[in-house]
């Protein structure tokens, strides 16, 4: 998308440089651009997954706020839990295998933050949107060829839903489909409403 500003003026940024999110906002067919926060993403000695992405998405929009005065920015952060441990992205083939057959017939529970920051008047709007994934059990095989036609390497959970991935899948259960991917367009447009910014009309 262009860097042009919103009908009222503002600039509307992303705090992310995820080509996932960037092609999920896309959608919404608003103008906007995309900035890198620069946050540290290390978790805090006892944080809980709901506090650490409720406090990068704050922090991730504070950050790239302080350098853009009069914008609208989206700060969003995401984390993957197998029986209440964080799983990272997998980064490679052999540790996506291993995440997938963890995985296999069992239940995936994503956290993803969102925050809206208005630059100027310093409200704030977060919130944090939870999706449970059902895993069909999956066969060595079935994980090896998923892996090797869609290497979804740098995906929290070692798939793209929005792709073949959903071939993994008994089910996913959630208010905001696309949190999954890793925004809540859902929610995004509740907040930017509250903003001023109606996205149906562009005004």
């Amino acid at each position: 998308m262009t860097d042009a500003c919103l009908p009222d003026g503002r600039r509307l940024l992303l705090a992310s440089t995820s080509p996932y999110r960037r092609a999920l906002l896309e959608r919404l067919r608003l103008p906007f651009a995309c900035v890198a926060p620069g946050t540290d993403e290390t978790p805090r000695n006892g944080e809980s997954p709901r506090g650490l992405v409720a406090r990068l998405s704050l922090a991730k929009a504070a950050a790239v706020a302080q350098r853009e005065p009069g914008a609208l920015v989206i700060g969003s952060d995401q984390v993957a839990l197998l029986d209440g441990a964080i799983l990272g992205k997998p980064g490679t083939h052999e540790r996506a295998r291993e995440q997938l057959a963890q995985a296999s017939g069992r239940e995936l529970h994503f956290l993803t933050g969102l925050c809206l920051l208005d630059a100027d008047g310093g409200g704030t709007q977060l919130e944090v949107a939870e999706t449970v994934v059902r895993f069909r059990e999956l066969l060595p095989q079935q994980i090896e060829c998923y892996l090797r036609r869609e290497q979804p390497y740098d995906c929290a959970g070692s798939f793209k839903c929005e792709g073949l991935g959903i071939a993994l899948f008994e089910a996913i259960l959630g208010a905001d489909p696309d949190a999954l991917v890793g925004l809540p367009l859902i929610a995004l447009v509740r907040m930017l409403d509250a903003e001023g910014v109606d996205v149906l009309t562009g005004f």
